[in-house]
């Protein structure tokens, strides 16, 4: 018995100095102590917690080379090999994970809208449901800071940049023809259908090196992966049709939408102030297919297919009848993208876009054909070092044939071509130095093959996180872009028009809640100049031309104080000359106004199934050029303004009435004047107040969504 309690005590002698001990503290940058980390090796049951004072202690009976980790939430996972002989009273600091929600956002010049994005100032409902946007995405981008209201065009104008200046992109893809063609004085619309979109990011400045271009702002639209579920969506509207299905086997899905505009019968009912040959009407139709491949990648097709048409005759102060405009337009969009992942902690993203826009113009007697292809080829790779440093480098190809035949009455026949083809790449880092401070830095190169000029953009945005709830923000980026067609039709001895952005950014974001304020300059150098009244083959065109934009931006969104209630208000001034085109000096462009505001509520009665909208937008008066007076661009139209209105109502859950009204009020805006060509006997320019064509638009839709969950419907889609 004896010698059987020798034998056991002598094992335990031999398992206990077997075991090894390891042991150690663990602390923060700043020496506190963390309590309640996890301490363990890898691959085995060995470990323990850390105590109050940070310390942990632990035995294993594992030998040789292992892998110490140690974890916890908001902070990196430390990891550490070596022999576990070395494992002892080590002093291990964890650094904060960067990656957290509470972590600094480089976000300088950017509005994010998205379920993905961490600070959200515009959703992709908003799209649809900002009463007087009336669905087009383009009209509720128009109620955010740095842009300005030029009612008789609706496109996109930034930071006293021109509409040219703003380029587009779906899934990192060009889209070289964005808006629907229209008439003078009446404002066009988005091509692109705003329910198509998961995530929005509008740049008014300081953007990506992935971007190129675009000399003032970037608009990135993100396309949904993967639809929920298959439905069917009905429009029954006072300007048309609409029809929409989705339908999904296994790995793929494909939605198609279908529209006919036709502006007939509205314009019957409500007559405006032009002479309708044939009124507006347009057909529209997109197919969207996705495919899930077996290693996570993810192919998308995009196709979209429209067409316009209309006659009209617009008043003109020198054209006693009348100036008559016709236009026939066809466009074709096809956006193919593919994204996956690599070895190594590498992805990939690609793809190529195409678009064939053929237009034929009649003007009076003349008639104008333009043909324009394009098409965007694009790779770009992603690296994940690890929480801390990523990197992304890329290249793309850009390809313009540009076509033109005129054919005048009286000016004889004119043919313009012209081949725009750019080769860019780029290369671009995210650092982060810790949750408060990180950097990003980048850098494009471009060659334009039609220019022959080579241009190099540095980028750089750094960000700090100043309090628990705020942070800011600095941005600089150069920035180039080649003439638009309209002059490369006539000349191609032009160079890339240039400028530079500085941004100072303040955000403070917290339950619900987002305060922005944004300072910015920018500097234009290179823009064209012309000694002609409009562009044409005998005007001289140079460089010379110059500017500047700067101003305050300022944002405030709450969907917290008010019970279902919901609203934003944004500010803006810009002080903004130039001198390009055929300006004879320095001044402020007709298009910049100083003042842009909107406000924006939203509130829904539950007991009355009823979401009632409304918006207010002021824009300061815009400059124009009195001859009766000297100077240039020396007087300025009234200040605009607008009330809109929309009404949701839920039928059943999934139908829905809309009801919606721009500028309610009716107010007399005055988008600018025309003079006469001649003085009158007098010695006087006799002018005309260029006017909408009409004061209010009315709005009435029947929508009936059909799926398997009768909790849908496209309330989201208004």
């Amino acid at each position: 018995m004896k010698r059987i309690l020798f034998y056991l005590l002598a094992i335990c002698q031999l398992s206990l100095i077997a075991q090894t001990t390891i042991s150690g503290k663990v602390t923060d940058k700043k020496g506190e102590p963390i309590m309640g980390a996890n301490v363990y090796l890898d691959g085995t049951y060995d470990g323990a917690s850390t105590d109050e004072k940070g310390m942990f202690s632990f035995t294993t009976s594992t030998k040789g080379q292992q892998t110490l980790i140690i974890s916890f939430i908001s902070f990196e996972t430390f990891k550490k090999i070596t022999d576990v002989k070395a494992l002892r009273n080590l002093k291990i600091i964890l650094r904060e994970d960067v990656n957290t929600l509470d972590a600094v956002i480089i976000n300088a010049g950017t509005l994010e809208a998205g379920d993905n994005a961490k600070v959200t100032a515009l959703k992709p409902l908003d799209v649809v449901t900002t009463a007087g946007a009336m669905g087009d995405f383009v009209g509720a981008l128009q109620t955010l800071p740095g842009t300005t209201t030029v009612a008789d065009d609706g496109r996109l104008f930034v930071r006293g940049g021109d509409a040219e200046e703003t380029q587009i992109f779906v899934d990192g893809l060009r889209v070289f023809t964005p808006y629907s063609p229209t008439a003078k004085n009446i404002p066009t619309r988005g091509r692109l259908s705003p329910f198509l979109f998961k995530g929005i990011s509008f740049s008014t400045g300081g953007y990506s090196a992935e971007y190129g271009q675009a000399l003032s702002s970037v608009l990135s639209l993100k396309s949904i992966d993967k639809p929920l579920e298959e439905r069917t969506d009905l429009s029954f509207m006072t300007v048309g049709l609409g029809l929409g299905n989705t339908q999904i086997w296994k790995k793929n899905s494909l939605s198609l939408n279908a529209s006919y505009i036709n502006l007939a019968p509205y314009q019957a009912a409500f007559p405006d102030k032009n002479v309708w040959h044939k009124p507006y009407q347009g057909f529209g139709g997109e197919a969207v297919y996705r495919h899930q491949l077996k290693n996570d990648g993810l192919l998308k097709v995009y196709g979209a297919l429209s067409y316009t048409d209309f006659d009209l005759t617009q008043e003109d102060i020198n054209e006693p009848n009348g100036v008559r405009f016709a236009l026939e337009n066809r466009n074709l969009y096809i956006n193919t993208s593919y994204k996956g992942f690599l070895a190594h902690n590498w992805s990939i993203e690609t793809g190529v876009s195409f678009s064939n826009d053929k237009s034929d113009i009649n003007i009076i007697d003349d008639l104008v054909e333009d043909t324009n292809n394009s098409a965007h080829f694009k790779v770009k790779l992603k690296k994940r070092i690890n929480n801390r440093f990523k990197f992304i480098l890329g290249s793309e190809y850009f390809i313009t044939k540009f076509q033109e035949n005129y054919i005048g009455k009286t000016n004889g026949n004119h043919k313009f071509t012209f081949n725009n083809n750019i080769v860019g790449y780029f290369a671009e880092a995210d650092v982060f130095f810790s949750k408060k401070l990180a950097a990003k830095v980048g850098v494009r190169a471009e060659r334009s093959e039609l220019l022959n000029q080579f241009t190099l953009s540095p980028r750089l945005s750094l960000a700090y996180k100043t309090g628990k709830y705020a942070q800011m923000s600095l941005a600089y980026g150069q920035f180039y872009q080649n003439p638009k067609d309209a002059y490369l039709k006539f000349t191609t001895a032009l160079k890339a028009e240039n400028t530079s952005h500085a941004i100072a950014n303040f955000q403070y974001v917290k339950d619900k809640q987002i305060f922005r304020a944004e300072a910015y300059y920018k500097k234009y150098n290179n823009l064209v100049k012309y000694n002609t009244f409009m562009p044409n083959p005998t005007a001289n065109f140079s460089n010379e031309g110059s500017g500047y934009a700067k101003g305050l931006d300022v944002f405030w969104r709450d969907n917290r104080s008010f019970k279902n209630t919901d609203y934003w208000v944004s500010y803006s001034y810009l002080d903004s000359e130039r001198d390009y085109k055929n300006y004879p000096t320095t001044a402020t462009p007709s298009f910049a106004s100083k003042h842009n505001a909107s406000v924006v509520v939203k509130h829904f009665i539950t007991n009355w199934k009823s979401q009632f909208g409304l918006s207010y937008n002021f824009a300061s008066g815009r400059h124009y050029t009195n001859p009766n007076t000297n100077g240039f661009l020396n007087n300025k139209t009234k200040s605009y303004n607008a009330i809109n209105a929309s009404w949701a109502y839920l039928v059943s859950q999934q139908k829905i009435l809309f009801v919606s009204v721009s500028n309610v009020l009716g107010i007399k805006n005055i988008n600018g004047y025309q003079f006469s060509n001649q003085p009158n006997n007098n010695g006087v320019f006799e002018s005309r107040a260029i006017v909408p064509s009409a004061d209010r638009f009315f709005f009435v839709g029947f929508f009936w969504t059909i799926s398997t969950d009768k909790n849908k419907n496209q309330l989201k889609n208004l």
